[in-house]
């Protein structure tokens, strides 16, 4: 039986009290009022307590709103007939009473407080500003936040649900020097012929880079050059000399989180006696089952990243930093002491980088933790405007110090600029894959919306021969990963075979086609399509043929950052072919990739501090950074009203900026889907898992069963009674079966219907 929690905003007194027991204010009242007398650093440490606490349900409230309200101090003035806060101290022990007044009014207590938030400020650092200040110390603030929401929420979910705190580790890990001698000894069994000698020598760069301090550093390898577990390598010796806590892998795509994840897992977990992983070691983390306002009941199931290698998307990580509500916050804390390694790093959104920045600097200045920037094509994240939001990255910092050298070995690959004034239509395309399909027995096809690569793949399946195979999206991760093997398997035998995709085939997929189509688009992605041929130099001496095409009809109209990367790619294109020499004969030499990016940021410079409208949450045109920040339009509305400053010294409007912050994809909701065997099997044991110890099993494993869907395909799904709880009131949503297809995944309509359609 489940347990009434209450700690819950919503408990109401069985004594008959009407209302609510607002305890979230109750208890921040409790601290102010112990400290607010003792001093003006007193008075800041009160703010700092009584601001997670008043938030510990809510997400971190605004301080100053957008409207100009003193929102906190509001807060801790409100009545106390409505918090109840007299019968709730009433209600204390008195020594628990004591034990409380005398650790808060204690001169360690606030001045350890007050130290660390001096921390944050670099007087070494000419670039350092009070802007920049403000934002850490918003950081900072969060972090703590993070820190009493997991406290708070293991503390109650151990006490109602017992048997699932015997399946949490709590930190306590498999030592690092045992799983590095699993990896170097895998390392050791590689055959070091042809290519193979390059990946060595980029893993043995990063093995001996692992005794450097904790610090930022970049990666900076050509696609198939074995990033993975060189970056691994690197992370398990670093992690152990530093004895850190743990290693987070951010990658962009859930495609890339199945593959690395099974990579890793087959060389650091153990098996048990039937042949199945421990899973004691590595964590896949894909996307939220759970909705945002959680019950008792989903809080206890939530994921908190307790493992000692997590695999986890751009989304999740920047949900944890600056994301709305407390299930992603609950998750930052786990980011300090650790090796993060950013995988794919140049798919991290424009609009997010004066965010991401600073975090990154946060994390690595005050929080004790490693990042390392990882990719083929290195955005310009050193070299942005305002210089104050940009990160510091000096030659020392480069674990691969010759860079150039790594890529002109590493060429595989000829490219070919196909674009043409009116573009190319559809059988035109097709035609093209059929010619490279009887010459190089292979064909991937990256397009830029699902649209495409479904109507692309409908006419690619009545090619004479030969196999097509779809990808996209609206597959979920186990799909796509059983389409991927296939795929591989046809490569591996010499069939012919031709796949269509979106974006989540480039990066880090490990996976080699003998000719690439790549449909215009930025000129990062169109190196990593690159990397999907002749990955592994299979056709030596010759070179795979990669051909970069304009359709005449794909809209990209409201896909700014493709069709923005694609003016810019088209500009760098007209420039190669005046001077090729400038990029040293190659269009995707680092030279290249640095003159595209300097053209993208320099366009992108004021969309890189992350702007929203009147429409938003914030309701006037404001950017998440300021809100973050200084808060200097809400401040200047408080003073309006007032006549004065406000009398706190936090003054960020954090709810506002977190209900208005959307990464990609942070929106959408996970939804179960009933993809094979397995799918069918998690979704009936979760439909009959009442015991809470099985839940939190089923959803860690359904998380390879999930779909990300937007509102308004949830509502449309919702609406045809497409879509079900696995238990009322559970939050956890499972698809009905006749709305996925083994083709394309997730459909609005019923597969059948769908499917006759796209045959005809």
């Amino acid at each position: 039986m489940w347990v009434i929690n209450v700690n819950e905003d919503d408990y109401v007194d069985a004594a008959g009290k009407k209302g609510k027991v607002d305890h979230s204010t109750a208890g921040a009242q409790f601290i102010f009022r112990i400290l607010a007398d003792k001093g003006p650093e007193a008075l800041f440490a009160a703010q700092v307590l009584s601001l997670c606490l008043v938030s510990h349900h809510s997400g971190l409230i605004d301080c100053i709103s957008p409207d100009g309200i003193d929102s906190y101090s509001k807060r801790i003035n409100k009545n106390k007939d409505k918090t109840y806060i007299n019968e709730i101290t009433g209600n204390l022990a008195k020594e628990t009473e004591n034990i409380i007044i005398r650790r808060l009014q204690s001169s360690e207590f606030s001045q350890s407080l007050i130290d660390r938030f001096k921390s944050l400020r670099n007087t070494h650092d000419y670039k350092e500003t009070l802007e920049t200040i403000a934002f850490k110390r918003g950081l900072l603030l969060r972090f703590l936040f993070s820190c009493l929401i997991d406290a708070d929420r293991l503390n109650t979910a151990d006490f109602d649900a017992p048997d699932i705190a015997k399946l949490r580790n709590y930190g306590t890990y498999d030592d690092w020097t045992l799983l590095a001698i699993k990896l170097d000894k895998k390392l050791k069994g590689f055959d070091l012929k042809g290519i193979n000698d390059i990946r060595q020598k980029i893993s043995q760069a990063c093995l001996n880079f692992s005794g450097k301090p904790k610090g930022l550093y970049q990666l900076t390898v050509p696609t198939g050059g074995g990033k993975t577990l060189a970056s691994l390598r690197f992370a398990l010796h670093h992690a152990d000399k530093h004895k850190m806590d743990r290693i987070i892998y951010v990658l962009p795509y859930t495609t890339i989180i199945d593959q690395n994840a099974e990579e890793i897992r087959k060389i650091l977990e153990e098996k048990d006696e039937k042949g199945t992983y421990l899973n004691r070691v590595v964590l896949e983390h894909h996307s939220n089952l759970l909705p945002d306002k959680e019950s008792a009941r989903q809080k206890v199931l939530s994921e908190n990243w307790d493992a000692p290698v997590v695999l986890t998307t751009n989304v999740q990580v920047l949900e944890a930093l600056f994301g709305s509500g407390t299930r992603g916050a609950r998750r930052m804390h786990q980011l300090a002491n650790t090796v993060i390694i950013f995988d794919e790093v140049q798919t991290l959104p424009v609009k997010c980088v004066h965010l991401f920045n600073m975090a990154v600097d946060f994390l690595v200045t005050n929080c004790g933790s490693t990042v390392i920037l990882c990719t083929a094509t290195q955005p310009l994240l050193d070299k942005i405007e305002k210089k104050s939001r940009a990160l510091s990255i000096s030659a020392e910092q480069q674990i691969i110090p010759n860079k150039k050298q790594i890529f002109e070995d590493l060429i595989r690959v000829e490219v070919h600029d196909k674009t043409k004034v009116a573009g190319w239509n559809n059988d035109e395309i097709i035609e093209l894959a059929g010619q490279e399909l009887d010459k190089s027995g292979s064909v991937l096809m990256v397009v830029n919306t699902k649209k495409s690569a479904r109507t692309l793949y409908q006419q690619c399946q009545y090619l004479k021969n030969s196999k097509a195979y779809h990808l996209s999206t609206n597959m979920c991760p186990a799909h796509r990963m059983n389409v991927l093997e296939k795929v591989k398997d046809d490569l591996s035998d010499k069939k012919p075979v031709i796949c269509i995709s979106t974006q989540l085939i480039e990066a880090g997929v490990d996976i080699s086609f003998g000719s690439v189509i790549r449909f215009l688009a930025g000129l990062d992605s169109i190196t990593q399509a690159a990397g999907r041929c002749n990955r592994h130099n299979e056709m030596h001496p010759a070179l795979g043929n990669v051909y970069i095409i304009n359709p005449a009809d794909e809209n990209i109209d409201r896909l700014e950052d493709i069709r923005i990367g694609k003016e810019k790619t088209e500009r760098l294109l007209d420039e190669f072919k005046n001077n090729p020499e400038k990029y040293r004969n190659n269009l995707l030499s680092p030279e290249a990739i640095e003159q595209y990016y300097q053209y993208y940021f320099y366009q992108r410079k004021d969309d890189m501090c992350y702007q929203v409208s009147s429409k938003s949450p914030v309701g006037h045109s404001d950017n998440l950074f300021n809100l973050l920040a200084l808060n200097k339009v809400s401040v200047s509305e408080y003073e309006r009203m007032n006549g004065k400053a406000p009398g706190i010294l936090l003054r960020q409007a954090f709810m506002s900026a977190a209900m208005s912050f959307d990464v990609i994809d942070s929106v959408a909701r996970g939804i179960i889907v009933q993809y094979g065997d397995e799918g069918k099997r998690l979704v009936n044991d979760l439909c009959s898992a009442y015991e809470l110890e099985k839940q939190y099993k089923l959803i860690r494993q359904a998380q390879r069963y999930s779909v990300n869907v937007f509102p308004n395909v949830l509502t449309k799904l919702l609406d045809d009674q497409a879509v079900y709880e696995v238990q009322k009131d559970s939050g956890i949503l499972y698809l009905d079966d006749r709305y996925y297809s083994d083709k394309f995944g997730l459909s609005e309509t019923t597969v059948t219907s769908m499917e006759l359609l796209m045959d005809k």
